[in-house]
């Protein structure tokens, strides 16, 4: 029999059981199946817990995608649905990867995703995009997270062997700064995170600073960091630029569309020729206000030795010249990684525009004037200083180590400030 089953995409209305056993034999027959693809259909009550049953006896299921699978559902239908499947796939002692992007898990339909994110020890990747979570929902599944790691670490001291949390897809969720307390004490917990992806949320300046000088700096494996369309300003972005060394294994960093900032770019840029970042082959940076010097930061790094494996960067959208002589350096420098050295990539099509050298820099800004940009930036920079100090902490103090005491009396005081 198939290890895989799929409907994907088929656009089925599942309202019973009898409609869900229509599509479902090949599953039910299937003694070995190891991933599952629901999603692109609709699924009411009684199908779903009908899928449960079956899905509770699936103990070599690897992979669940159940993304999109409650369109046109009633409010009240959805927690019981998705309460029904996740208990049944807390039975499958081999699941280490579930998809629930792009369903409505708002605050009144997220309660059943914790008792699953809080007790599922084989859980590795994590999906969960556009689900329209909030605040308060998504500080409620980084509580879950927390205890996971628990769980986990648990598990392991009773013999058993448990994978760590690797993956965390979490965008477009509006999850804000007033969740970032509890993100930062679920990263804390799962330190082994290789994959964050947290874009379109919402999370001010303050909030980012937060999430990565007090939780992602203690993930010293992450190879992917994406953050982009939330708002870093010079505040954050010096604070990345402080703990963006800690990651010595990162390979893709996407801050674009991020209001990263001319000074943004230049500290981001001195950072990463340090040397650090040796393993960095992607920087995503646009429709950051980014300005000649800090094309010219950024250049200088990718010529140095900070970055061997530097293979793209995204520019589009920034404030300077498509004839700076620092593009076309920075083209040059790119094309001849390709050139000599694409086999030394693996898994990346050498004939993908997309994966290799600069994107296409059709919407840039004309570079305006740097003194006026550098008083604006100052005042701007003393404001949020003011306001959220401990954001802006320096790099070698032991983040892993900040007490639960003090991340929450940071968020309070973050509940209590608004930046205008």
């Amino acid at each position: 029999m198939a290890k895989v089953f799929s409907i994907r995409g088929q656009a089925l209305k599942l309202d019973t059981a009898a409609d869900l056993h229509k599509h479902t034999k090949p599953l039910e027959d299937s003694q070995d199946v190891e991933e599952i693809h629901i999603e692109g259909n609709t699924i009411g009550v009684e199908a779903s817990q009908a899928l449960a049953k079956i899905l509770e006896t699936k103990t070599t299921l690897k992979y669940a995608n159940l993304a999109d699978i409650f369109t046109s559902r009633l409010l009240a239908e959805i927690p019981q649905a998705l309460d029904a499947l996740l208990k049944a796939l807390l039975k499958c002692p081999n699941l280490h990867t579930i998809n629930l992007n792009d369903n409505a898990f708002g605050l009144n339909t997220v309660e059943p995703l914790r008792p699953f994110l809080s007790q599922h020890t084989p859980l590795q990747h994590l999906y969960l995009n556009n689900n329209g979570l909030g605040p308060s929902a998504g500080a409620l599944v980084a509580d879950a997270l927390a205890q996971l790691a628990e769980r986990k670490a648990e598990a392991r001291k009773e013999g058993k062997d448990v994978p760590d949390l690797e993956t965390v897809v979490c965008g477009r969720n509006r999850l804000e700064t007033g969740s970032m307390a509890a993100w930062v004490k679920a990263y804390q917990a799962n330190d082994k995170v290789k994959t964050v992806k947290m874009v379109q949320n919402g999370i001010r300046q303050e909030g980012i600073g937060m999430l990565l000088q007090h939780g992602l700096s203690a993930c010293k494996q992450l190879e992917v960091v994406d953050l982009q369309d939330n708002t870093f300003t010079v505040l954050a972005a010096r604070t990345l630029a402080n703990v963006i060394p800690r990651w010595g294994d990162l390979v893709d960093l996407g801050v674009g569309d991020s209001l990263l900032g001319a000074r943004g770019a230049v500290m981001l840029g001195e950072a990463l020729a340090e040397g650090a970042n040796a393993k960095v082959e992607v920087l995503r940076l646009q429709f950051n206000d980014i300005d000649a010097k800090g094309l010219k930061a950024l250049t200088e790094a990718a010529a140095g030795a900070g970055m061997p494996r530097l293979r793209r960067v995204e520019l589009n959208g920034n404030n300077f010249n498509e004839d700076d002589s620092n593009i076309e350096k920075l083209r040059d420098i790119l094309d001849k990684q390709k050139e000599e050295h694409a086999e030394d990539y693996p898994g990346v099509d050498e004939d993908d525009e997309d994966a290799w050298g600069i994107d296409e820099l059709d919407e840039l800004e004309e570079d305006e004037d740097d003194e006026d940009d550098d008083a604006v930036g100052d005042e701007e920079e003393d404001a949020e200083a003011s306001i959220v100090k401990d954001a802006d902490i320096a790099e070698d103090e032991p983040v892993a180590q900040v007490r639960d005491k003090e991340v929450d009396d940071l968020a309070d005081a973050l509940d209590k400030t608004e930046i205008k």
